[in-house]
Order: structure tokens, then sequence, then C-alpha cells
């Protein structure tokens, strides 16, 4: 009995994957669009040595300038 059960879940994935897989390699072609996505938009991370401020901050420590703390 076991063994009926394990066939028939095999069966039935191998089935499902199948179709899974050539759900996008054939078919008629005029019926599917396909996805655009959106560019996003990019933005540029800044890392703190090089941020201007963060730079001027430290050389006016370093200097012996303002002390904010």
């Amino acid at each position: 009995m076991y063994m009926l059960i394990a066939i028939a879940v095999t069966v039935l994935v191998i089935a499902l994957a199948w179709r899974g897989i050539g759900a996008g390699a054939s078919g008629d072609e005029s019926s599917q669009t396909p996805t655009v996505r959106p560019a996003r938009p990019r933005s540029r991370t800044v890392a703190p040595d090089d941020d201007p401020e963060f730079l001027r901050e430290i050389d006016r420590k370093l200097r012996g300038g303002e002390d904010k703390s």
C-alpha cells in the first residue's frame, strides 16, 4: 500500500514539475506577455570616509577646533 502511495506522489511531483518547467518554454507566444519591471532609481550609498561633512568634522576634531561634545 505504501509503495502505491509513493509511486502516486512521485508521478504527481514529476507531472507538476514538468508542467512548471514547460510553461515558460512552449505555448502560444501571442497570449503570453513578457513581464517588464519598472526601472528602480539608483541611489548611491556614501560611506563615512567619502562624506565631505564627516571629513570636515574629523579634521576639525584633529586640529583642535570646536568641541561639540
